[in-house]
């Protein structure tokens, strides 16, 4: 184990490549399925995917509408124009034995991505972004003298995001992974599905004493979870600065996680790109973006993250409940909050208890499974909005809203009319002034000792008496009446 002295003596810096499967229906260059997860192996092909003699790739659009919106996404506007090229090496699950890419003239260049990390704002520039096929899938059964390749994933379309190594912790890494994965789900460019492999991320980690010179880096790869990310960064800081200490030199090289073992080890050398051997496409044309494509994408995005944060954060959320809702809304395809927060803004009151009751009771119980079926956003907004009403109008506390919201959205309900209901399951509160004040009557009876505190201006004892009123109500009596006329009827 390092000591802290020690590893505060090293700047690591770390940068990341992630691989964003785009949501298009058909591959990149091949009218073939693009979703492998329940397929059979070696079912999604075509010629083109087996690099068959005389096979031509045909440019899906779709994909470059996709890389457009992650552009967007990336606070940047995408290229007017870029290429592809042709990356060589060998390997089982690469039939061609190249990879379609984009080497020179990528379609994204530049950009940024805006973190919250201990509270502060850290940006990450975005070095460049290239669209590319991906390769298929090898398995190595264990105990077994062979390997398996699976070429449903060949030509699945990826846009590789590449970031300047602007992270100095597995903190900062982590937030970074997890906000492009959320710009990557709100702007629609994919499913985004870790455990599924739609993003993957690949780290690359040095560590160095010297402020102004890097240390030789490792990568990291396929990494499929936040919590990776920062645990496999973690490690490799760690074990950079060990084997320093030591007075060995860090290889470059490849490495992969052991998820089990929380540890990196190494795979292979690292390639240059010399090594590869590029050179352009023959078999594609070029892309060409004009400024009207561009404008008409914009008019289709939808609000980000971090527009959504600005807006809560002006209704006095917290930053918990705010990524909670953020979080939420890319957890669930039926089911959208954002939107009818964002319909009462300009009632701040209002607009603060949906959300609240959102993140306090919708969206743990969507979480923990205990929702029955799904209201539909228009009648689910409509309920919120009465239940607001009732506890602004008295007629519902604040604890019992809760246990009608509960019970309506675990059961999947719309009663109508809800007040109706809600009488009905005792939860109306009684504000009639007679009712109550028989009730009081006999708290005071009850509660002597306590009656003649409070007359003695112990006021603390009021909250101790309205309790006692509340129990006698069985929860239903209007705190504030009540409170009013215990104090009346003890003559203060």
């Amino acid at each position: 184990m390092i000591s802290e002295e020690i590893r505060k003596a090293y700047i690591p810096t770390i940068g990341v490549e992630c691989h964003v499967q785009l949501k298009t229906s058909t591959k990149l260059f091949a009218g073939v399925g693009n979703d492998a997860r329940d397929a059979a192996p070696n079912t999604l092909i075509s010629h083109i995917c087996l690099g068959m003699p005389g096979a031509l790739p045909v440019l899906n659009e779709k994909a470059i509408e996709l890389a457009m919106r992650a552009s967007l996404a990336l606070n940047t506007t995408p290229q007017k124009f870029s290429k592809f090229d042709r990356k060589h090496y060998f390997y089982p699950d690469l039939p061609k034995g190249y990879q379609i890419t984009q080497y020179d003239q990528p379609i994204i260049l530049g950009g940024e991505v805006e973190t919250i990390v201990g509270g502060k704002a850290k940006k990450v520039r975005i070095t460049r972004a290239h669209l590319e096929e991906d390769a298929g899938k090898s398995t190595h059964p264990a105990g077994k003298d062979y390997s398996l390749v699976d070429l449903n994933r060949a030509g699945t379309p990826l846009l590789e995001i590449v970031s300047e190594p602007d992270m100095h912790s597995p903190e900062e890494t982590k937030a970074y992974a997890k906000e492009l994965y959320l710009l990557m789900r709100y702007a629609d460019v994919s499913d985004a599905d870790l455990f599924h492999g739609n993003m993957r991320f690949d780290v690359n980690v040095s560590v160095s004493k010297d402020p102004n010179k890097l240390g030789t880096r490792t990568e990291t790869k396929n990494l499929n979870s936040f919590r990776s990310v920062e645990k496999a960064v973690e490690y490799e800081i760690n074990r950079q600065i060990e084997e320093l200490e030591k007075g060995h030199s860090i290889i470059q090289e490849t490495r992969g996680w052991d998820d089990a073992k929380q540890k990196t080890f190494s795979q292979r050398s690292k390639e240059e790109a010399h090594d590869y051997r590029y050179f352009p496409e023959p078999d594609l044309p070029p892309v060409e973006i004009d400024n009207s494509a561009t404008e008409a994408i914009k008019k289709t995005m939808p609000v980000l993250p971090s527009k959504w944060r600005e807006r809560l954060s002006k209704l006095g959320l917290d930053n918990s409940q705010i990524e909670t809702l953020i979080d939420a809304e890319v957890e669930s395809e039926k089911t959208n909050r954002l939107p009818i927060v964002q319909a009462h803004l300009d009632e701040p009151e209002l607009a603060k208890a949906l959300a609240n009751w959102m993140v306090n009771i919708e969206i743990p119980l969507e979480r923990e499974g205990k929702i029955e079926q799904i209201i539909v956003d228009e009648v689910r907004e409509r309920l919120y909005l009465q239940v607001h009403e009732l506890v602004k109008t008295n007629k519902l506390s604040s604890t019992n809203a809760k246990q009608l919201l509960t019970t309506i959205l675990s059961l999947g309900i719309a009663p109508e009319p809800l007040e109706k209901y809600a009488e009905e399951q005792g939860l109306i509160q009684v504000s009639n002034e007679k009712e109550i004040s028989a009730i009081v009557d006999r708290v005071l009876f009850a509660n002597p000792q306590a009656a003649e505190d409070l007359k003695n201006g112990q006021e603390k004892v009021i909250g101790f008496l309205v309790g006692q009123v509340m129990k006698e109500s069985l929860g239903r009596a209007n705190p504030e009446l009540a409170q009013k006329l215990l104090k009346k009827q003890l003559g203060l």
